[in-house]
């Protein structure tokens, strides 16, 4: 390490460290509550336990993960890991849990340092690895809201950096690794599966290396077995993956998270507003879709004009464009192919996934980021999904004592990161119609301020009340005259990131499927 890369870790801690007494969302519970379910209970209970609505719903080496966290846990203070005590927020879990995100954040922190090693511009990959190690993301989602992101993602750069420093059985290992830590990290492992398969285990002329094989496929069944044999072992298999995978949930989250499904739902509620007018004659309305008012919180989206998405039509689409990916990844092998096609995996995935969480666009971000400084188009496409990817996280901090730090540090990271990039790979257009789309895109960048501008002000002029879990149902509010206002600054938010977000995916989609390297 550097002295730069000593003061990025010293000053960034210190910020981590001031942070402390943050929001805490809902999470903060559930992990505590984790805590105490690993160390309460035998290993044959965890996945059976309701004590607290927040049951254990990541895979077992999450469960491994939280049970070696509750040992000095314990000795912290005793009432952390008590399986009874809900809802403990005294200083001494904040502390705790707080400092075990830093800890564990150096899994990140030591990765990233790891690319700079043998990089092609090792200067501009520097900037590259500060901004992952000092994202917005991580800031807003681990250590406010609450969560272990940077830790996994750290484990999945490892894996990355293995493929790039072609040790790809290790790869391989790290990745199964992480998705015996985190399940949502199987919207990355189409590229994986042909990635290895063709470079790995199969030879230039497309035979079977039998050696190969056999090494990566039981690497990979080891891993699982280590995770998954306990509970295969007690009959609980079919417990801990109905705990995995709850398919009773809607369409879109509470805050609809800004993909493809955001402006179709939309759109439904615009079409609604027009038929209820009797502006347009001859549409049907279903009735359900009026009255519906999870919106994808509990149960499922109901559209009330357009026809009703289904957990089978959102699986469909996203087989449908990784499979023309993977058709890529298959004829090339180059690991900036790789990281591209698995980019691309998380992106489909975010935009055409069932019930999609804001925080999901973290697995689009974190491997965009290793090309952004490729060449111009790439840097586009990283600069317009970053904006409006990191935008569109805010909603997650909704209490005013956290407005300013996000805003203060999401455009010093823009300023720090964005602008030296731009100067080394921006390149004027040389067509006009591409002059056209980069003036627009720079309009729409442009716009981001006057958004915010208005997410704060509009609540003050409605006399806006803020639920008591940050959280709002756009669509529901859109039925209900008065109360369709509250809930405008959300709706507004999911939009307008989701055309950036549509827009970035169209644009890498186009510059990986159109190019020969």
């Amino acid at each position: 390490m550097t002295k730069t890369d000593w003061d990025i870790l010293i000053a960034s801690t210190c910020l981590k460290l001031l942070l402390f007494p943050a929001y805490r969302s809902t999470d903060f519970e559930v992990h505590r509550n984790w805590l105490a379910i690993t160390h309460s209970l035998p290993i044959s209970k965890w996945y059976y336990d309701t004590t607290s609505e927040w049951t254990l719903d990541y895979p077992p080496f999450f469960a491994y993960f939280e049970k070696l966290l509750s040992i000095p846990a314990y000795f912290v203070d005793p009432r952390i890991v008590d399986l009874n005590n809900l809802n403990y927020d005294s200083w001494s879990v904040i502390a705790y849990q707080r400092t075990t995100v830093i800890v564990t954040e150096l899994v990140l922190g030591a990765a990233v340092l790891k690319f700079i090693r043998g990089a092609e511009n090792p200067a501009m990959q520097r900037i590259i690895s500060a901004s992952l190690f000092l994202h917005p993301g991580f800031l807003i989602v681990d250590h406010i809201h609450f969560q272990y992101n940077g830790f996994m993602f750290g484990i999945l750069l490892w894996s990355i950096l293995m493929a790039r420093n072609d040790r790809k059985l290790a790869s391989g290992f790290l990745f199964a690794v992480l998705l015996n830590f985190k399940h949502i990290y199987l919207y990355l492992a189409p590229a994986y599966f042909i990635y290895l398969l063709r470079s790995y285990c199969l030879s230039p002329s497309y035979t079977l290396l039998p050696g190969r094989f056999l090494s990566l496929a039981n690497v990979v069944i080891l891993t699982f077995l280590a995770s998954l044999g306990p509970f295969l072992l007690m009959g609980q298999l079919p417990q801990l993956l109905s705990r995995l995978f709850p398919f009773t949930r809607g369409l879109n989250h509470a805050y609809w998270a800004p993909n493809v499904w955001a402006l179709v739902t939309a759109l439904d509620r615009v079409l609604l507003k027009v038929v209820s007018r009797g502006q347009l004659a001859g549409i049907a309305v279903n009735e359900f879709g009026v009255a519906s008012t999870s919106r994808g919180l509990v149960g499922d989206t109901v559209f009330a004009v357009l026809p009703t998405v289904k957990p089978i039509h959102t699986f469909a689409i996203t087989v449908a464009f990784q499979t023309i990916y993977m058709g890529k990844l298959w004829m090339n092998t180059s690991y900036k192919s790789f990281v591209t096609a698995l980019t691309l995996c998380g992106f489909t995935s975010y935009m055409f996934g069932w019930h999609v969480h804001e925080k999901a666009i973290l697995l689009v971000l974190v491997p965009l980021s290793l090309l952004a400084a490729e060449d111009n188009e790439y840097f586009r496409t990283f600069e317009i999904a970053s904006v409006a990817g990191i935008f569109s996280l805010f909603p997650l901090l909704f209490t005013p004592a956290e407005t300013l730090t996000k805003i203060i540090y999401s455009v010093l990271w823009v300023i720090f990161v964005l602008r030296p990039i731009h100067r080394q790979v921006y390149q004027f257009p040389r067509s006009f119609p591409f002059v056209v789309i980069d003036v627009l895109e720079r309009l729409y960048l442009a716009c981001f301020p006057l958004l915010q501008i208005f997410v704060t002000v509009f609540p003050l002029l409605t006399k806006r009340t803020t639920p008591v879990d940050g959280t709002s149902d756009h669509a529901d509010a859109a039925d209900t005259g008065v109360s369709a206002l509250k809930f405008l600054p959300l709706m507004v938010t999911s939009v307008y990131c989701a055309i950036g977000l549509v827009w970035a995916f169209i644009r890498l989609s186009v510059i990986y499927l159109a190019r020969q390297d």
